[in-house]
């Protein structure tokens, strides 16, 4: 079955902050005569747009929301509790590591353009995707 990785970084009950890789199953639509891929729909509570410049780090934080961050340009450099891991163009991150010692992050490329999609407070990830 067709499938797009994403990233989530979750609190463990140790208080760090570490990744689990999900899947999320797609269906194929037929559009013509070409095959297109989409996920379920996920609702969120808006979108925003980033631009973080070539140079910035940020020490160990948690976001201020769970929320979806779609990398468009650039990479980063996210390290937690559970290691460290580049993101770039396409890659997907889940962030609901809302608690505990949190992330930090390091632009490796840059300015990085990033989609930030919130969700729901009820927004349950392990029924829209599931570990890899």
């Amino acid at each position: 079955m067709p499938h797009k990785k994403i990233s989530r970084i979750y609190t463990g009950e140790d208080g760090r902050s570490h990744f689990e890789d999900l899947i999320v199953p797609m269906d194929e639509l037929l559009a013509g005569k070409r095959v297109s891929l989409r996920s379920a729909l996920v609702p969120t509570t808006g979108v925003s747009f980033r631009e973080t410049p070539l140079g910035r780090s940020e020490e160990f934080h948690c976001p201020k929301q769970r929320q979806f961050v779609i990398m468009i340009y650039g990479a980063v450099e996210i390290s937690c509790g559970g290691g460290k891991r580049c993101f770039g163009p396409g890659d997907v991150l889940f962030a609901e590591d809302l608690t505990g010692e949190g992330h930090a992050n390091r632009e490796l490329l840059g300015p990085r353009e990033s989609l930030i999609l919130p969700v729901p407070d009820d927004f349950d990830i392990r029924r829209w995707a599931t570990a890899a």
